[in-house]
């Protein structure tokens, strides 16, 4: 049977200081049942705001639908992402996504679970770190 959860009816949540730096929010979380392993949540980032690095056992997907932002796998330089635009982040790979230093970012970000594990978070970036992205 299909399930619908209605706009609204579920809480904004704020993002865990274990996990974000800055001012981050989490709407609308969803879950899929029984033996399904997919979840996600539409989570924006105010300017500055960002996840700690972290990695996903089975990738994630993401795709941004307001402002501007920055991801960054680890090693790499970073990189800009704009409403409209997707991002595949493979499985194990270290990361970290969020808004520019100016503009807020806002995405729909689903992965799936591995024997119930959806994340690993790692350490926070830092604000010299995250200056770089610039």
């Amino acid at each position: 049977m299909l399930t619908i959860t209605t706009n609204g009816s579920q809480p904004s949540a704020k993002g865990s200081a274990d996990y974000f730096t800055g001012t981050v929010r989490v709407d609308a979380p969803f879950k899929g049942t029984e033996d399904a392993r997919i979840s996600g949540a539409t989570v924006t980032f105010e300017p500055g705001a960002r996840t700690s690095w972290h990695t996903h056992p089975l990738g994630q997907m993401l795709i941004v639908t307001a402002g501007s932002g920055w991801i960054q796998e680890s090693g790499q330089p970073a990189r800009s992402i704009n409403p409209g635009d997707t991002v595949w982040i493979p499985p194990y790979v270290k990361h970290w996504h969020g808004a520019t230093a100016t503009c807020a970012m806002t995405h729909i970000a689903i992965a799936e679970a591995l024997e119930g594990e959806v994340v690993e978070w790692m350490e926070h970036v830092s604000d010299e770190h995250y200056a770089q992205a610039r």
